[in-house]
This record gives C-alpha cells, sequence and structure tokens, in this order.
C-alpha cells in the first residue's frame, strides 16, 4: 500500500471512529499522523508537528473562551429569557422566536452547540407547557442554531473560512454565512408550516404562563454585551483577528469583574478544539503524501461537474449524520475542492465548497448528531421521547437527499 492509499485509510478509520465509538478522532488522527509520517513517510516529529493549525487553535479558543464567560455570567440566559418574554405567549410566534433566538446567538458566536445547548431545555419545556409540538419545537431550535454556525464568529465559522483560505477562497465569510442561513432558514419554515405551525399562528392561541421569568440585566450582564458588540464591530467593519480580539476582550471583563475566567476555562469546548486540531494535522499528512489528491479522485468518480454540487452534498451529510461536522467532515472534505474541481474537468468551487457547508449541517437535527440529542434531552419527563427519537431521526437521515436537492436550488 503506498503512502497515499494509507493516508487515506487513516482518515476513513478516523472518521469511523468519530462515527461509531465515544473515542476523540483528534486523539487518533494524532496517532495515525505520527505513524504515518515519521515511520512510513521518513517524516521527522517537528515535521508532523508543521501541521498544528496554531493560528485555528488561538482563534477557537478566543472565541471559545469569550462567549463560555458570557454563558458562565448569565448574559445569554437572560437575553434568551427577555426574548422568550416578548412573545406573550402565543403559540404560534414561540417557534418562530426561537429560531430568531437561535440564529442569532449562534451567529454572534457562542456557535450551533453552545446555543443549542443553552436554547433547547428551555424551548422544550415551553412548547410541552403550552401545547406546542415538540417535534416542530426542535426542527425550529435545532435549524436556527445550525443556519448561525458558519458567521465568521462562530467556532465552525472560523474553521471553516480558514479551511476555505487555504483552497482559494478567502474573503467570503459573509457570503458563507448568508447562504448556510438561508438555506437552513428555508428548511425550517417549510418544516414549521408542514408540522402546523401556520394553524398555531392563524388561530392566535395563546398560554400566558410559559414558566419562564425574565431578570433584568445586571451591570455585568451590559458589559459583557458591550464588550460582544465591540468585537463585532471591530471583525466585521475594522477586519481585526477576531481570536486575538476575544482574548482582549475576555481579560476586560474579568479585570471588570464581570466574569470568572477560571470556571470559563474549565467550561470550555476542549474536546472539539482538539478534534478540529488532531484531524487538521493527519489532513496535513495527506497533502504531503498526495492522499488528498487520491481523495479528490475517488470523489470525482461520483461527480460531473452538472452534478457536484448535489453529490457533494449528499456525501458530507450522510457522514455529517453519523461524525462530527466541524471537526471530522468539512476538515476532511474541504481540501479536496480544488483537486475535485481538477480531474471533473470543470465546476465551481465555490458552489461545491457552499454545498458541503451547507449539506454537512443540515442533517445535524438527527438525534445522532449534537444539537438533535440536545432538543431531545430537553423534552420533560414523561413526554414521549421515543416517538420524539424517530422523528429527528427520520427528519435528519432525509436531509442527506432533501439537503441536496436544496444545494442544488442554491448553488447548482
Amino acid at each position: 500500500m503506498n503512502l497515499a492509499w494509507l493516508s487515506v485509510s487513516a482518515l476513513a478509520a478516523a472518521i469511523g471512529v468519530s462515527c461509531f465509538t465515544r473515542l476523540n478522532a483528534g486523539l487518533v488522527s494524532l496517532a495515525f499522523a505520527w505513524i504515518i509520517g515519521v515511520y512510513f513517510g521518513g517524516m521527522t516529529v517537528r515535521q508532523v508537528a508543521a501541521g498544528f493549525p496554531s493560528e485555528l487553535f488561538l482563534t477557537m479558543a478566543g472565541v471559545t473562551l469569550l462567549f463560555t464567560q458570557a454563558q458562565v455570567n448569565g448574559t445569554l440566559d437572560r437575553i434568551a429569557h427577555r426574548a422568550v418574554a416578548l412573545c406573550r405567549g402565543n403559540r404560534g410566534v414561540m417557534p418562530v422566536m426561537f429560531f430568531v433566538l437561535s440564529a442569532g446567538l449562534a451567529s454572534a458566536g457562542p456557535g450551533n452547540i453552545a446555543t443549542a445547548a443553552l436554547i433547547a431545555p428551555m424551548a422544550m419545556a415551553v412548547a410541552a407547557r403550552m401545547g406546542i409540538p415538540a417535534f416542530l419545537m426542535a426542527i425550529m431550535v435545532g435549524n436556527g442554531a445550525n443556519s448561525g454556525s458558519l458567521s465568521p464568529l462562530a467556532p465552525t465559522g472560523v474553521i471553516v473560512n480558514g479551511l476555505m483560505g487555504k483552497i482559494g477562497l478567502e474573503g467570503r465569510e459573509l457570503s458563507t454565512w448568508w447562504t448556510n442561513l438561508a438555506a437552513h432558514a428555508a428548511v425550517a419554515f417549510a418544516g414549521y408550516l408542514l408540522l402546523g405551525g401556520g394553524k398555531l399562528l392563524l388561530r392566535g392561541g395563546r398560554a400566558e404562563e410559559t414558566g419562564v421569568k425574565a431578570e433584568p440585566l445586571e451591570t455585568r450582564h451590559w458589559i459583557t454585551l458591550a464588550v460582544i458588540a465591540a468585537l463585532m464591530a471591530g471583525v466585521l467593519a475594522l477586519k481585526v483577528n477576531v481570536g486575538m480580539a476575544a482574548f482582549a476582550g475576555a481579560v476586560i471583563l474579568v479585570l471588570l469583574r464581570a466574569a470568572d475566567d477560571a470556571e470559563a476555562v474549565r467550561q470550555m469546548p476542549w474536546g472539539t478544539i482538539l478534534m478540529v486540531c488532531g484531524v487538521t494535522v493527519l489532513i496535513s499528512i495527506l497533502e504531503k503524501t498526495a492522499g488528498i489528491d487520491l481523495l479528490s479522485g475517488l470523489m470525482a468518480r461520483l461527480a460531473t461537474p452538472a452534478s457536484a454540487v448535489p453529490v457533494v452534498a449528499a456525501v458530507t451529510g450522510l457522514i455529517s449524520a453519523y461524525s462530527s461536522t466541524s471537526g471530522v467532515v468539512l476538515p476532511a472534505f474541504l481540501p479536496t475542492v480544488p483537486g475535485l474541481v481538477a480531474r471533473m474537468g470543470g465546476g465551481d468551487p465555490l458552489s461545491i465548497a457552499s454545498a458541503m457547508n451547507v449539506g454537512g449541517h443540515l442533517v445535524d437535527v438527527s438525534p445522532l448528531s449534537t444539537i438533535g440529542a440536545l432538543c431531545l434531552a430537553g423534552v420533560p419527563a414523561g413526554a414521549e421521547s421515543r416517538a420524539l427519537f424517530h422523528k429527528l431521526l427520520a427528519w435528519g437521515l432525509s436531509m442527506t437527499i432533501l439537503g441536496a436537492g436544496v444545494c442544488y436550488l442554491l448553488f447548482g
């Protein structure tokens, strides 16, 4: 077996580990990178370690630290509760509000998983109390959180924009964010109408008691919101480095005694950061051993320039249904785009990359993914969670096909 096949097989094994075990795929990837690079590729440990994405690590650490502080000090929670109170108990408006709230929070910086962890328990409890179908609420919350996942401030957006920059698609941060948001909004509101949201809205049904109390914002919360607003303005208007600016914002919160840095560091998603960095090191070995070219060739056998968009959306969606989209699937597939276009003899690299991004995320309302699992876990005790599990599973898996169709309409 030559080095290209060996490195691609190692990547496939790492993806398999992420799909079917609890072992962190980043750890497996680091081990494979060391073994293949040093003992089969004749590289030094320093050459293997050179594939570690130090800039990406700092960016992810800075962003997650700042928004974990905002979560620990209660800022995000109080914003969510105030948003619920604005609906005044209208059953038809409530799912729409949770979509908008999830999309806004995820886009502002926490990302899709942190937002779902914050919003899903409250949303599912409100749905049970107000007589809103749990499946409908889960679709709105899950797609809302995923719609903001590719914001240039969100962890997944940071990862994707870095990967796209490496393949010559830099400067597409805002278009990447908005196309992903548009795709999830289209799917979510189609589900809203299909699952009875329109009837709830037309009836104007109200249930004044939501069980959610909106606490007033305190000084520490206003300081946190000001720092986040300054970060967003700096990144979008002044093009400052989001990771370094986030670290600076985190320091300001600590100095002003608005946040606890020690608790925030403990609650940061270190497992996800390790997964992304470890898989990136293995991808660097694929680049050095021509494994990326081999993987591009394998994908080119499945697609033509005309069918590339729906094919790559379906492939990434199918794998993402069982694996981490941001930590495994996109770092593995986005680097193949230039080679795939070259081997097919045509195609738009941006459209293909966008299809991978959107197709990989549309399936993530499945209960096999973190987002869907958080929605399922938020169902109050005594509710019919098994039925919801099967509905979410069917919905998520159907997105491998329907998502391919959505991507074809958007990018094809």
